[in-house]
């Protein structure tokens, strides 16, 4: 007997190569998945803007991206004596003005740099909710604690985040013809407005990237919201919120993700991967001893094997952490 309702995964559809440069936009889903491509050695950049929950918002920072001119103190707020952007998530806030600048800054350097190379987007779209900023309209990535009053809220539409992602993502092919687009909706639920309400809102999302996929072939899906609500739908898979996903929910959907979108090459770098990272967590009793030391020599000729077979890995800090350890 069979007491689950597995979600089909859509196999052969996707093939993300270890060497792929990737940049990933969204909610704090897109940090979990971003996290483990980062620990196993993708060339990735997560979230140059910070955390971004709906689809207009990460449009809008790519498109700024895209432009290329970096923040000007003008662009800027200060309330309670903290500087901050309403397009950035609050780790970039400061209490300095010039702090807050250079933040952002260094991250839209970098993350323009990376766009340029990217083979592959992928985003996780959170909300269809937005809040826009009464004195020009414009929608916020983050509120920033501010007042209600200081916004609109709303829900967006299929047709407005289709007829933007449209135009966005024909002129990022354009200009990269390998560049490869993934979506994914968030499973973390907003209860804010009632389960009716977070129907609703992840309603328009899915509408919104199935039109996308359907229209555009470098297009495609995992159904990350899929496999929580319907596969993993027993209450032991969440947090003690009971809304986002537990430990061992994002770990089946991570192993869900590699047997989906990473050929058996790809998985057998992150295997070999996983065994050097793993001896560089152990640590002995006796750091000074024989076998240690032997340990950590082997463990070192691993690293240069694999880098010599991918000259593209960057393991700099794993090689020198090493070093370091074998020098105490």
């Amino acid at each position: 007997m069979d007491f689950r309702t597995k979600v089909e995964l859509p196999l052969g559809q996707v093939s993300i190569g270890h060497a792929d440069p990737m940049m990933l936009w969204g909610s704090c889903f897109a940090e979990n998945i971003g996290k483990r491509l980062t620990d196993n050695k993708f060339s990735c950049d997560v979230n140059p803007f910070g955390v971004l929950y709906n689809p207009f918002s990460i449009a809008e920072a790519l498109s700024e991206l895209l432009e290329g001119k970096p923040y000007t103190a003008d662009r800027l707020l200060k309330h309670q004596g903290v500087w901050f952007s309403l397009m950035h998530h609050s780790v970039f806030s400061s209490r300095s003005q010039e702090e807050c600048l250079a933040r952002i800054n260094g991250r839209f350097n970098a993350g323009r740099v990376h766009l340029q190379q990217a083979d592959w987007l992928l985003f996780t779209w959170g909300t269809s909710r937005v809040y826009q900023w009464k004195e020009d309209g414009r929608i916020v990535g983050n509120c920033h604690k501010l007042p209600d009053h200081c916004f609109v809220r709303r829900l967006l539409s299929v047709e407005e985040i289709v007829s933007t992602y449209l135009e966005l993502l024909e002129d990022l092919h354009h200009r990269n013809p390998r560049l490869n687009v993934l979506f994914t909706v968030s499973p973390i639920r907003h209860a804010k407005d009632g389960m009716h309400g977070n129907q609703l809102n992840k309603a328009v999302l899915l509408l919104a990237v199935e039109e996308l996929c359907i229209r555009l072939p470098y297009c495609h899906y995992f159904p990350s919201y899929e496999i929580l609500m319907d596969e993993l739908r027993d209450y032991r898979f969440y947090a003690d919120d009971m809304l986002h996903p537990s430990p061992v929910a994002v770990d089946y959907i991570w192993e869900c993700f590699c047997e989906t979108c990473f050929s058996p090459a790809t998985r057998q770098i992150m295997q070999e991967w996983e065994k050097i990272r793993k001896g560089l967590e152990h640590r002995p009793f006796d750091a000074q001893s024989d076998a240690y030391q032997r340990f950590l020599s082997q463990i070192l000729l691993k690293i240069d094997a694999l880098k010599e077979k991918l000259p593209y890995l960057d393991v700099q800090n794993e090689i020198e952490l090493c070093q370091a350890l074998l020098k105490k």
